[in-house]
Order: structure tokens, then C-alpha cells, then sequence
């Protein structure tokens, strides 16, 4: 048996759907544990492009079984659309797809709020899929769950208090037209009817296949330093895409775990606003951006691009215990004359020790790289690691170097078969 977590090691976007679903024709079981429909997963086979927002990029797998954990909080909408997108490409999902009894149901107003709060002199970037209201409201003791659909009474009775707090926001903060709370019950016991065959206790499921000797890979979204307690707080998802989340977000507990690994680009990019340190405002940024292709999956927004940050990899190995990590996008760096390495942060002149979680302190780093050779010749074709130029496997031995993590999946392109195994 064995149970991996794979996690995005530095701010999403890492190119873990194509990882995943790499990884998971090892895997009997893919569970994602956190997040919800901003995340984007994109999976290129042969000239099909697939891009998944909630459903784990394992159900492109036929053998797979694929568990959404009740960490995710799940837009109806958006899910709805994925099945059907995906029944409509010819994948099987009943029988294949278990959906948490517990997670929680993004609202219609979570997704009005979020938008508004995203229009304010406060905003931190967000996608405006109401994730950060609905994770509000689960912490606030107020959130409606699937499991809350199976009591028709109870539900309606949550949803008009619910509604009841909302349209007072709506109306008297935000001048906003209240919402109507029959359209929005009429609309979610709809819903339920469609979700119902998908709803299984996932805790029990996942636990009961770990004992049986099943191999199971989680799946989170976003990336270490988006992480609500360890990343780059305030500019970070509402929940926690490191490891640890994996536990608490589907009910597996850590002593079934048996390894955690990651995923890194090879040079470093960020959707949304905050600080980062190795951002390139230059031609080599625009460079980065145009042959990487750097769009979110979700929004299409430009991603903001800068050189590899070994300094920030290092500390996401040690908060999420990483010991082996695949590294993609490795292809796009062969159009530069010289690639620049950040190995280390300084301010004021003083060379950090650790990684600064205080954004003011953050912003205020100079980042100190070294700078390497480039290979300057196409490798988006080659399959064997020794067929590599030699910068380039000096590239990924510095690397390792730096982060102590060994690089064991090496990505030259979007396909499938445009992957190294050392």
C-alpha cells in the first residue's frame, strides 16, 4: 500500500493536473482535499486539451476512483458542468466519482460577495468564485453542507437565515439587490437530486481502502504559499494546500500517510497580488509569460513570472516534509542565454536565515541569485535523462542542490509522453 500526497510547492499553477495524472495510473484512488472551482488543472493528451476545476484529473484514468474530500467547497454549477463535459468526452464518472457528504456548498451569495469585496480599495485578487465567503461561513459556524440537503426542513430553515444576514449586506452596505431565497432553494434541491448518486461518507471510503492495502494519492490545489497559515498571508486561498491539509480535509489521518510529493516549476510565477521577490517586470518576465504560455486555466488573467526561488522551495519542502518532487515547464527555459537561480534572500544589506512570512518584510527582500548557462537548444522531445544537455542537468543538480529535494519526474512539455522518469 501507499498513501502520497502531492502538493504545489511554490504559488499554484505548478502544472500539477498533468502530474497527477501521470502519477495516478500508479494509484487505485486520487482525492483532492481543498480548494474549489478556481482551481484550473490542465491535461494535455495527444492534441485533446482537458482542464478540471473540482474533479481530480485521475478520472481520466478509466481504473481510478476519484473522491472529492470535504476540505473542497463546491460551486453545484461548476460541478455539474464538469461531469457533463467530461460524460460528453467519453469518460465514465458514476461509479467513479464520491463526493463528500461534508463538504461544503458554495452559495449564491458567496459569489456576489466575493465579487464585490474584489472591487474595493482592499482586494487581494481573487478569482470571484466565492470561495473565501464560503470558507467564511464554514468557520463562522454557518455554512450549509451536502449532507444539509438530505433534511429538506432543515435546509430551507439555514438558508433563510443565511439569506436573511446576506441581503441586509447587500441591500444596506453594498446597495445591492437582495437576493430571492425561494429561486436559490428551488435551485439547490435541484441540485441534490443530480448529486445524490456521487455522495458517500469519503472519510470512511478512504480509511477503509487505506486498510485494505489500496494505493491512494491526494491532490491538493493552489500551492504551499498560498496557504492560509503558511503562506504569504493575506494574499493566499482560504484554506491549506500544504499536506497537513490532506488529513484534515478528507478524514484520513496522518499515520496513513506515507510520503509527500511535490511539484515545482522551473522558474517561479503568481496569479493575484502580493509579494514576490523574483518577479521579472522585464522583457525576460514578458519571455517567460509568452512561450510558457501563462494564463490561468480558471481566468485566462496573465501570470505574473520571475526566476526559479530555491530559497522559497526549500522552505516549502520543510512545511510539507517533500522528499522527491517532479519539476515541469523545464522546456520553456531553453530560449535564454543565462538563467538566474535565487539562493538566498537580504535586507538592509543582512542575509536572511529563513524564510519571512511577514508580507512587509517580504517586500522589502532583495533576492540574491547566481546565474547559470543556458542550453539554448530544444528539449521538448527527449525522454531519457542522460540525453539532456549537460547545462541542463547542471541546471537541475544545482536545484536539487538547493532545495534538497531529489527531482524524480522531469516535465519538457504539455503531452503525456513529453516526460522523464529518472
Amino acid at each position: 500500500m501507499s498513501v502520497s500526497v502531492l502538493v504545489g510547492s511554490q504559488w499554484g499553477d505548478e502544472g500539477k493536473g498533468k502530474i497527477v495524472d501521470i502519477l495516478s495510473d500508479k494509484y487505485k484512488i486520487v482525492a483532492r482535499y481543498q480548494g474549489g472551482a478556481n482551481a484550473g488543472h490542465t491535461i494535455k493528451i495527444g492534441d485533446k486539451q482537458i482542464v478540471l476545476h473540482l474533479i481530480p484529473s485521475g478520472i481520466l484514468r478509466d481504473d481510478v476512483i476519484c473522491v472529492i474530500g470535504n476540505g473542497v467547497v463546491i460551486d453545484p454549477h461548476a460541478l455539474l458542468e464538469e461531469i457533463d463535459f467530461l460524460e460528453k468526452s467519453g469518460y465514465q464518472i458514476k461509479g467513479r466519482l464520491f463526493i463528500s457528504h461534508n463538504a461544503h456548498l458554495i452559495m449564491p451569495y458567496h459569489k456576489l460577495l466575493d465579487t464585490i469585496r474584489e472591487q474595493s480599495s482592499d482586494k487581494i485578487g481573487t478569482t470571484g468564485k466565492g470561495i473565501g465567503p464560503c470558507y467564511n461561513d464554514k468557520y463562522a459556524r454557518k455554512g450549509i453542507r451536502i449532507v444539509d440537503l438530505l433534511n429538506k426542513e432543515e435546509f430551507i430553515r439555514k438558508v433563510k437565515m443565511n439569506l436573511e444576514e446576506k441581503n441586509s449586506l447587500l441591500k444596506n452596505i453594498y446597495h445591492q439587490e437582495e437576493l430571492d431565497v425561494n429561486t436559490i432553494i428551488n435551485e439547490y434541491l435541484e441540485f441534490d437530486k443530480k448529486i445524490d448518486p456521487y455522495v458517500k461518507d469519503v472519510a470512511l471510503f478512504l480509511n477503509e481502502a487505506a486498510d485494505n492495502g489500496e494505493n491512494i494519492l491526494f491532490e491538493g490545489a493552489q500551492g504551499a504559499l498560498l496557504d492560509v497559515d503558511f503562506g504569504t498571508y493575506p494574499f493566499v486561498t482560504s484554506s491549506s494546500p500544504t499536506s497537513g491539509g490532506a488529513c484534515i480535509g478528507s478524514g484520513l489521518p496522518p499515520t496513513k500517510i506515507d510520503s509527500v510529493f511535490g511539484i515545482v516549476k522551473a522558474y517561479t510565477t503568481r496569479v493575484g497580488f502580493g509579494p514576490f521577490p523574483t518577479e521579472l517586470i522585464d522583457e525576460n518576465g514578458e519571455k517567460l509569460r509568452k512561450i510558457g504560455v501563462e494564463y490561468g486555466a480558471t481566468t485566462g488573467r496573465p501570470r505574473r513570472c520571475g526566476w526559479f526561488d530555491a530559497f522559497l522551495v526549500n522552505y516549502s519542502r520543510t512545511i510539507n516534509g517533500i522528499s522527491e518532487a517532479a519539476m515541469t515547464k523545464l522546456d520553456v527555459l531553453s530560449h535564454f542565454d543565462e538563467i538566474k537561480v535565487c539562493i538566498g534572500y537580504q535586507i538592509d544589506g543582512k542575509t536572511l536565515k529563513s524564510y519571512p512570512n511577514d508580507v512587509s518584510k517580504l517586500e522589502r527582500v532583495v533576492p540574491i541569485y547566481e546565474t547559470l548557462s543556458g542550453w539554448n537548444q530544444d528539449i521538448s522531445n527527449i525522454t531519457n535523462y542522460y540525453d539532456l544537455p549537460s547545462e541542463t542537468k547542471n541546471y537541475i543538480s544545482f536545484l536539487e542542490k538547493l532545495t534538497n529535494i531529489s527531482f524524480t519526474i522531469i516535465s519538457v512539455g504539455a503531452k503525456r509522453s513529453q516526460t522523464i522518469i529518472r
